[in-house]
């Protein structure tokens, strides 16, 4: 089969791989739709997460089942199903403690494109089919429920870890399409006043159409001065920072209240060590939380985030600003990812 893959740090292209076994719990499955995400780039531009050799690329996907394995249950050939971009070992001891995401070790439910062959290929195998795919629902678009597979997971999920509650003022740094459903996430679960901090401006219009009270451009000055000037002096309930760079920790603890939370759902690509300040932390002792986190995967998360779409509660046709009809245009997609022009949020292939 053919993959678009990872050849080595800083170089991408076209292999030939032999198509991939179905275990007894797996599926293999044929992709109807992909979009490429930054987190491709950190990992082959950046290196982030170290060197990787011919591996196929690409972690959100829609697609059609070909094979099931004799163990799965629920799927059957011709299902056309979601795969969220983390597929936990369920039987794992860490998802038993509620760490799916790391079944195995650190980040190891997250299989695609770092430790496994990802979707960016003609057929990619899932494993544990039954716990980590849902059936697409039918009023619902393969090029639209591509982004359940990541970008609104991974958004709702800074706004879960920060425990956004009513009325709460919530920070939001970083409004590319994951920041958006950052800003969807908070917004959905009742708070007051948001700030999206992001200077482009076709992602601050959707910041607003997402529920933004305030858009900060930090291009037009320091954005711990404009917030809390917009804010009356006053900290801010929650951060999620979403984009930036590792001193964009600095800049969150020093808008944050005591008892606050900054909940981080940017990938790192890049740096050894993140600084905080002593004083701004309250010499340890301001219980200010930091968390980390990766999106969880699963079947439920897909079932549930899917009932959104279903039900008309969350739009995110706003984030597919390029969509392609064909295999040949992932290459181009991730390329638009790296450079992010002006009118891009996300692109979508259809294949």
């Amino acid at each position: 089969m053919k993959g678009f893959a990872m050849l080595k740090i800083n170089e991408v292209g076209w292999i030939e791989k032999e198509k991939p076994k179905c275990g007894p719990k797996d599926a293999i499955v044929r992709p109807l739709a992909v979009s490429p995400c930054t987190s491709d780039v950190h990992t082959v531009y950046e290196g982030a997460i170290g060197e990787r050799t011919n591996l196929i690329l690409g972690h959100e996907a829609v697609g059609q089942v070909e094979e099931v394995g004799s163990l799965v249950k629920d799927f059957k050939p011709g299902d056309k199903v979601i795969i969220p971009a983390i597929t936990p070992d369920w039987d794992a001891v860490e998802s038993q403690m509620g760490f799916s995401q790391h079944s195995g070790g650190m980040l190891c439910g997250w299989k695609f494109s770092n430790s496994k062959d990802g979707v960016f290929a003609e057929f990619f195998n899932v494993n544990d089919a039954d716990g980590n795919m849902a059936l697409l629902p039918d009023n619902v678009s393969v090029e639209e429920a591509v982004m359940l597979s990541d970008m609104v997971p991974t958004g709702f999920h800074g706004a879960d870890n920060a425990k956004v509650a009513f009325g709460e003022t919530v920070v939001v740094i970083g409004i590319g399409p994951v920041g958006l459903m950052a800003v969807a996430g908070s917004n959905l679960k009742g708070a007051g006043r948001i700030y999206a901090v992001g200077s482009r401006p076709i992602c601050q219009e959707a910041a607003r159409k997402y529920g933004a009270t305030d858009v900060i451009n930090y291009k037009e000055g320091d954005i711990v001065q404009q917030i809390q000037e917009a804010n009356n002096k006053k900290p801010v309930d929650k951060v999620i920072i979403a984009g930036g760079e590792l001193e964009t920790f600095e800049q969150a603890l020093k808008l944050i209240r005591p008892g606050g939370i900054i909940s981080n759902i940017n990938y790192l690509g890049s740096g050894d060590y993140i600084k905080i300040s002593r004083l701004d932390w309250g010499v340890g002792m301001g219980h200010i939380k930091i968390i980390g986190g990766l999106m969880p995967g699963g079947r439920k998360n897909m079932e549930y985030l899917s009932n959104l779409l279903k039900w008309k509660k969350l739009d995110v046709s706003i984030l597919l600003t390029h969509r392609y009809k064909g295999f040949e245009y992932i290459e181009k997609g991730l390329a638009l990812m790296k450079d992010k022009p002006k009118d891009l949020i996300k692109p979508v292939i259809t294949i």
